[in-house]
């Protein structure tokens, strides 16, 4: 089975967060502190597609969701589902598993204040266009937030006026459904725009919806 294309841990294609990376690296040197790569089987047919690596998260780790809040929230939530097994340890060795799902974040490097630019997220759009065009099974991708939403979106060349970002809502593209929830982050959820009980609930959906 065909990989998807992933950026070399050196990758220089958006010069502002390969700065930032190399800054990173001085400040943190046991940090991964590179382009994060997906994670999950090759014959998913659910996809969940993230927004960034966090900067203590996954740009920390090296697993995409792994060593923040917002990954303490997923995984415990695909652990319920039965999309992953064995026990999340916020570590890229405790022996994680993801079950017919994967994740691929639409930008792969950790962004200043974890806020990619319009021309990052479009440079970077190839991995996540990759991703798509070589998975075979693929049948639901799972957005969290509006700018993975819409990043999907544009990998799918889907008109972003014609699919606004909704929560639990769900769209038919071609082979694909995408259906789309809040970001799982801390912020959302101190605020109370996502629960858990609602979190729960898309990821269930979005499940129900690739026939697992």
């Amino acid at each position: 089975m065909k990989r998807p294309e992933e950026p070399p841990h050196d990758c220089p294609l958006c010069p502002r967060l390969a700065a930032f990376r190399h800054d990173n690296r001085k400040k943190h040197p046991g940090w991964f502190n590179g382009p994060v790569p997906s994670f999950g089987p090759l014959a998913a047919r659910l996809l969940i597609a993230g927004l960034a690596p966090g900067l203590q998260g996954a740009n920390r780790t090296g697993r995409p969701f792994t060593g923040d809040w917002a990954g303490d929230l997923l995984y415990a939530t695909l652990l319920k589902h039965g999309l992953a097994r064995g026990v999340y340890d916020e570590r890229p060795d405790d022996g994680l598993e993801l079950v017919d799902c994967r994740i691929a974040n639409a930008v792969r490097c950790v962004p200043p204040q974890n806020k990619p630019e319009p021309g990052e997220i479009k440079t970077c759009r190839r991995f996540l266009i990759s991703e798509l065009d070589t998975l075979p099974n693929v049948k639901v991708i799972l957005a969290l937030g509006k700018i993975a939403h819409d990043s999907t979106l544009k990998t799918l060349d889907a008109k972003i006026g014609a699919h606004p970002f909704k929560h639990g809502g769900v769209y038919d593209i071609g082979r694909f459904k995408l259906i789309s929830s809040y970001h799982c982050s801390r912020y959302n959820t101190n605020t109370g725009v996502l629960t858990t009980r609602m979190f729960e609930d898309v990821v269930g959906k979005a499940k129900k919806l690739a026939g697992l």
